[in-house]
């Protein structure tokens, strides 16, 4: 059984993709990581013993510490940022046992180098509709929750790339981008390794919105209006992004959780659909 200071695979895995999902420091030291160089989903890795730079950072928020067996070093660490006043917990086995229930992990050399704040830099064009939203919301929920995005005219996209050392997203011939009848969305879960159903699932939806195949999936063309309409709404690409992350959010529960769920009326009186 879990202390009170640790929390389970099963349980993390619930949380991860979610709007209030801990933030998660991988702290392994280098021997233990060059045996499986893959982060958790969303997962920085930090040195367990520069703390004291960059505890901080976690200030006011709920983290994860991971290391390789859920030991001394991630137990150690979670104290230590308890004393700061942080909401920490260990993961309970570290991340042996993650690897061995088969947790969804990317791996590191995939990530594009963070920046001078610990962030991967992204850019795209100006005005996005589905995919330059989806790609977006992905990363921040299952990649690097502090990714920062940059919307730019299309023919300064790459100009801006490289005098920014951001990375292009949703371009023609870009690597992370469209792949015959694979939309950048699909590129993603695939580079990055997040084999799961619910993100197929919202795959396929994003997929059928994205390249005008509505007969992709029935919800396909739920997303598209609402996605066209979060355009008109806003006029700052940024701000669409941030209304937006909900609309992804719910759809992905819906992914996970609400499959075989319906609604019908009048409500059954008693526990039926409907309630």
């Amino acid at each position: 059984m879990a202390s009170p200071t640790e929390i389970t695979v099963t349980q993390l895995t619930r949380r991860i993709g979610l709007p209030d999902c801990p933030d998660i420091v991988d702290v392994r030291i280098d021997e233990d990581w060059d045996l499986d160089p893959r982060l958790l989903p969303g997962a920085r890795r930090l040195p367990h013993d520069d703390l004291e730079r960059w505890a901080s950072d976690y200030a006011g928020r709920k983290v994860v510490v991971v290391c390789q067996a859920g030991k001394k070093l991630s137990q150690g660490v979670a104290a230590l940022l308890r004393q700061d006043g942080i909401d920490a917990e260990t993961l309970e086995g570290g991340f042996a046992a993650w690897a061995a229930a088969e947790g969804p992990a990317i791996v590191e050399a995939k990530l594009p180098p963070r920046d001078a704040r610990g962030r991967t830099v992204w850019v795209t064009r100006l005005r996005p509709k589905i995919d330059r939203i989806a790609c977006p919301w992905l990363i921040r929920r299952f990649v690097d929750p502090r990714a920062a995005f940059l919307f730019v005219s299309a023919d300064e996209v790459e100009r801006v790339a490289e005098r920014f050392a951001a990375t292009p997203f949703d371009i023609e011939d870009g690597f992370w981008s469209h792949r015959g009848e694979a939309c950048t969305f699909d590129t993603m879960l695939e580079e990055f390794a997040l084999n799961t159903a619910p993100l197929a699932r919202l795959a396929r939806i994003v997929r059928g919105a994205d390249t005008d195949r509505l007969d992709l999936a029935p919800e396909a063309a739920g997303l598209l209006a609402a996605s066209l309409g979060f355009s008109r709404m806003y006029r700052d690409d940024l701000e669409q992004l941030e209304q937006s992350m909900a609309l992804y959010d719910a759809f992905y529960r819906w992914c996970r959780d609400a499959v075989g769920e319906g609604h019908d009326w009048p409500p059954a009186k008693s526990g039926g659909r409907g309630q």
